[in-house]
Parts: structure tokens; C-alpha cells; sequence
């Protein structure tokens, strides 16, 4: 019987030094693949990360306009509701501010002043207790901020397009007035008997 043994063909330095140098070569192409896809990810990400700060401040404009729309229907509005609350409404004023030592600010988006009383109408889109919570705070600085005012009495409103029940009577609960709207119409939310709290 011939013998059918397959002989080895040995293995040259010559081989080895090949075989490096054509791993070494791939491995080279696979790192610079591998950079220009982390490259092009970072592009990527850097261009949606711009997206998004453009978006951002498009909405804090339209957030902004929305606010001052909202401020420009309740501003009317306020002289007839509080009448009707008896409080006689000599002025109403939009986006009053003041500012007292060490970066403290106070702004007032509505501002509805008498001979005896003065109030301050917090105004949204839609209101959250998270803003009726902020109010109150407003409330209790106000005279801090606008001394001249000290001698009358201040009373606190809020004021919505869309108020969820809950929120509406945490406001009135904290003795606010709260005016919200229905259908084409604003109309305070309080009973008839409501005593608004006074700062």
C-alpha cells in the first residue's frame, strides 16, 4: 500500500513576517474605518445637538408670545371682573418689575390698582399648582418690593386659558382669585361669597 502522508511545508520567518504585516494592515484599515464612523457619529450628534437648541429658543419665543396673547386678553377682562367682585379697577398694568439689592427681582404680569387695594394677576397659558405656589411667594414679597404700595391692601389672582380642577381650587383655597376661561368668555372661578385673602 503507498503511503499517502501529507507532508508539512514548514513555516518561514519570511511567513510569519508576512502574516504580521497583513494583520497589521487590516487592523490599520479597520481603526480608520472605525474613526471615520466615531467622526461622522459626532457630526451627527453635534448637528441634532444644534437642532435642538434652535427649537429650544423657538419655543420659549412662541412661549413668550403665547404668555403676552394670554396677558392681552385677561388685561381687558380685569377691570370688569373685579368690579363685579366690588373692587373698582382704576388702572390695570402689564409687566411690571422692580428690583431690590442682590439680584432680587420681582415681575408682575398684570398689575390692577384702586384707591385702597391693589392686585397682582399671575397670567399662563395653562397653570399649574407649581405657579400658584410661586404666586403665594410673590404675594407675601410684594411690599418688600414696591414700598409705595404699603399702605393699601394687596389681594392675589391667577389667571389661565386651561386650569385642570385640582389646581383651580388649591388657588382658591390659598384665597386667590382665579379667572380662567369659558368658551369665548373669562369669568372669575370663585363663589359669589369668596373673601380673597389679603398681604
Amino acid at each position: 500500500m503507498p503511503n499517502t502522508a501529507v507532508t508539512a511545508t514548514p513555516v518561514t520567518l519570511d511567513d510569519v513576517w508576512k502574516a504580521f504585516m497583513e494583520t497589521d494592515r487590516k487592523m490599520q484599515e479597520t481603526e480608520k474605518i472605525l474613526r471615520e464612523m466615531f467622526a461622522e457619529t459626532d457630526r451627527q450628534i453635534q448637528a441634532v445637538s444644534k437642532q435642538m437648541k434652535e427649537t429650544d429658543r423657538k419655543l420659549d419665543r412662541l412661549g413668550g408670545r403665547l404668555g403676552e396673547f394670554v396677558e392681552g386678553l385677561v388685561a381687558p377682562a380685569c377691570k370688569t371682573l373685579f368690579t363685579q367682585r366690588g373692587i373698582p379697577v382704576h388702572r390695570v398694568s402689564r409687566r411690571v418689575e422692580a428690583d431690590l439689592p442682590g439680584g432680587r427681582h420681582m415681575e408682575i404680569d398684570l398689575f390692577v390698582v384702586n384707591t385702597d387695594a391693589v392686585a397682582l394677576v399671575e397670567v399662563k397659558s395653562k397653570l399649574e399648582v407649581s405657579d400658584v405656589r410661586d404666586h403665594l411667594e410673590r404675594m407675601g414679597e410684594f411690599k418688600e418690593f414696591f414700598p409705595e404700595y404699603s399702605n393699601k391692601r394687596a389681594i392675589g389672582a391667577v389667571a389661565a386659558m386651561v386650569i385642570e380642577k385640582n389646581v383651580r381650587q388649591f388657588a382658591i383655597n390659598q384665597g386667590l382669585f382665579v379667572i380662567e376661561q369659558v368658551g369665548d368668555t373669562l369669568r372669575m372661578a370663585n363663589e359669589d361669597n369668596f373673601v380673597p385673602k389679603s398681604w
